[in-house]
């Protein structure tokens, strides 16, 4: 015999609350929009329900539902790419200069994206150089600028991509998006193998006699290290002082540097090795002949 009401047993069964946990709701209702529910996680961690680094994850997943691929993409402008007809010098070397894991690989356009290279696969060519290049590249995953980054990073999850191109809607290369740019907006910035602890010093000698120096390294530390005064030229009593070398070199340069421009300075050539969030992250650094050259 049928239920004679089914949609009143429906209801019942779905509702699994207890009569306390109904009552509290009643007198005490949750959050009706996204804005409420992030006071909600203020005011818990105002009363120490939660710290401020679980209230800043939580509302980092909140508002994670508002954004999009074309949100947080790297512009087409400023991509990596790497040309499948490059010689594999310069492939290694570029691989290098931006120490990225993957790259989007272009042939004849740089709109004509044929696949994505992942560095350690260079490996294989160096063991075996008989391998064409082609063979290594792995397929690469296209996604709209509207794309949403919940969808995003369950389909980054589900196959296993970390990067992914972003086309506008003309089909057109946008930028690039990675795994690491999504979850940034939930956990904040990730450090990688170009980002450096406090004690863990700024200034390395690197094999070839020239020095890889942070950006936030102090003006004077590089005095001293060096033996040199940095100084921008002509600077008179009413110039800006500086206290990081990466200010120092973007006022110097009159711009927001960019990866490969150089600069030389105080008897110092410096060269844009890594940049992130608009600011150099890396310089590449050798002391100068009177010449001009670096010695």
């Amino acid at each position: 015999m049928s239920d004679p009401h089914p949609a009143r047993a429906s209801s019942e069964k779905e509702d699994k609350r207890t009569f306390l946990q109904k009552l509290a709701e009643f007198i005490h209702p949750g959050p009706d929009s996204r804005a409420e529910l992030i006071e909600t996680l203020a005011d818990a961690e105002d009363k120490d329900v939660i710290g401020p680094e679980s209230r800043v994850m939580l509302e980092g997943v909140i508002r994670l539902a508002d954004l999009t691929a074309g949100d947080v993409m790297v512009a087409a402008p400023r991509m990596d790419l790497i040309n499948i007809d490059s010689p594999y010098d310069e492939l290694l070397h570029g691989v290098i200069e931006t120490a990225h894991s993957r790259f989007p690989v272009f042939e004849g356009d740089r709109e004509n994206i044929i696949g994505i290279l992942l560095a350690k696969d260079l490996l294989k060519l160096q063991r075996a150089p008989e391998l064409n290049i082609r063979a290594l590249l792995r397929p690469a995953s296209f996604v709209p600028e509207s794309k949403g980054l919940n969808d995003l990073l369950r389909e980054f999850r589900g196959n296993r991509n970390h990067l992914a191109v972003v086309v506008d809607e003309f089909g057109r290369i946008a930028g690039l998006i990675t795994i690491e740019d999504v979850l940034e907006q939930i956990v904040g910035e990730i450090e990688d193998e170009f980002d450096i602890d406090e004690d863990e010093g700024d200034i390395f000698a690197l094999a070839d006699r020239t020095y890889r120096v942070s950006g936030d390294t102090s003006v004077e530390r590089v005095n001293e290290a060096f033996g040199v005064t940095l100084a921008p030229d002509g600077e008179a009593d009413d110039d800006p002082k500086f206290e990081t070398v990466g200010g120092l070199i973007a006022h110097a340069m009159g711009h927001v540097p960019k990866r490969g421009e150089r600069l030389v300075l105080g008897g110092l050539q410096f060269v844009v090795l890594h940049t992130k969030g608009g600011a150099v992250r890396w310089f590449k650094v050798s002391p100068v002949e009177n010449g001009g050259k670096p010695a």
